[in-house]
């Protein structure tokens, strides 16, 4: 009689477990996600995405435009955003996303600022994904609260984000199918002072850590845009980088912002988020399809941390990369192990060029498994080689 009741709480246990790893309620996938922000392409090949290799492909962009979410050029954007969709008869599993927002767009602050704002707003969000079928929404305000390339900001950002977002996903809830709700965040610390980061992340299934352009393409001081590993300050001793830092971080500090006297990293800001609070299963590493490049570099230690004489070009495609600067004899390729980045400088012109390489992406994406993180976006697929063993090969293999 013992020996049967312990077989039959041995069973229930069992059976618990059984139910609660099947919950619909846990939505986090077994393996790691690999999502594509996508800007369709002039020569648009639906056909031609590589859907097969991706959890998630983030359409890009809608706007805040009369306070809706809505395409500048919807006869344009519309057609190619339904083709996308219809892709995934090569991929069932894939989920097919908007964005709203990116670099430059305002009109965030302003909509969100009132309760008709943002329930004016939300309503047009239902009512786009229903339109095209979508399977989520990803927001990309730059910035709450901080103004980026002459965005409007108030300091209420902070607490009307936070609204915002709760009311996208009671909206998004109410659809007939799953929705992933994301946010595009920075790779910074700044930012996370002016958002209400606990009660966001009970909203939304994942935050997009945008870790590139983390030394900026108005910057003139040289180094990695896109590094993974954390550069210990004591590297930087000596260059005229490290001066500049020690200057921002002086300045920083006076406004009472939370800053930094070294260097910016995947692996830095995802330390910062831990310690915080945040679970690492709704981070999402970024990864850079292009390169940032910087002319008139001193070949002091072959260009990285250098002043420069300005900009060379302020962003650069992988694929031309692949084609015109690996190819090109001037341009001699380094591996930096402590940023675990690869940059490539040519003394002839004295030009220093960041990037991320097939090399980067794979040691992004291991790191990502065993930090137990979301998983992998990058930015963004079109500009990717066509020709194989790209960056999207690199990353997906490295999960297969």
């Amino acid at each position: 009689m013992q020996a049967t009741k312990r077989n039959t709480a041995l069973l229930s246990f069992l059976l618990g477990l059984s139910l609660i790893s099947c919950s619909p309620a846990d939505k986090t996938p077994r393996e790691p996600i690999i999502m594509a922000y996508y800007v369709p392409e002039r020569d648009w090949q639906p056909a031609s995405i590589p859907v097969e290799k991706l959890t998630h492909i983030i359409f890009s962009f809608t706007h805040v435009i009369d306070g809706a979410m809505k395409f500048r050029h919807p006869e344009i954007s519309g057609p190619k955003l339904r083709d996308l969709v219809a892709q995934k008869h090569r991929n069932p599993n894939l989920k097919v996303m908007i964005a709203c927002g990116g670099w430059g767009a305002d009109g965030f602050s302003d909509m969100a600022s009132s309760v008709e704002g943002r329930r004016k707003f939300i309503s047009s969000a239902q009512a786009f994904i229903r339109k095209y079928k979508l399977d989520g929404l990803d927001i990309d305000w730059e910035y709450p609260a901080i103004s980026g390339a002459g965005t409007r900001a108030r300091p209420e950002d902070k607490e009307n984000f936070t609204l915002l977002m709760q009311g996208l996903r009671a909206s998004l809830d109410e659809l007939d199918r799953s929705q992933t709700l994301t946010f595009a965040s920075a790779g910074w610390k700044r930012y996370y002072d002016n958002i209400e980061l606990a009660s966001v992340l009970e909203v939304v299934d994942y935050m997009n850590i945008m870790t590139y352009d983390q030394v900026s393409g108005v910057s003139q001081y040289t180094g990695h845009h896109t590094p993974l590993g954390n550069v210990p300050r004591a590297s930087l001793d000596g260059t005229p980088m490290a001066a500049f830092l020690d200057a921002r971080y002086r300045a920083d500090s006076t406004r009472g912002w939370t800053s930094d006297s070294d260097t910016r990293s995947v692996e830095k800001i995802v330390d910062y988020l831990v310690r915080k609070g945040v679970a690492p299963k709704q981070l999402v590493i970024g990864a850079a399809f292009y390169g940032r490049a910087w002319k008139g570099v001193s070949p002091a230690r072959n260009g990285l941390y250098q002043l420069s004489k300005g900009i060379h070009f302020g962003w650069y495609a992988y694929h031309k990369i692949r084609s015109e600067i690996e190819p090109d004899s001037r341009y001699l390729r380094f591996w930096d192990s402590e940023a675990k980045a690869p940059f490539f400088y040519n003394a002839t012109d004295s030009i220093l060029l960041s990037y991320d390489d097939t090399v980067s992406v794979r040691m992004k994406m291991d790191y990502a498994v065993k930090q137990r993180l979301g998983g992998l976006m990058f930015w963004e697929l079109g500009n990717d080689t066509k020709e194989p063993g790209g960056l999207l090969d690199a990353i997906y293999s490295s999960t297969q």
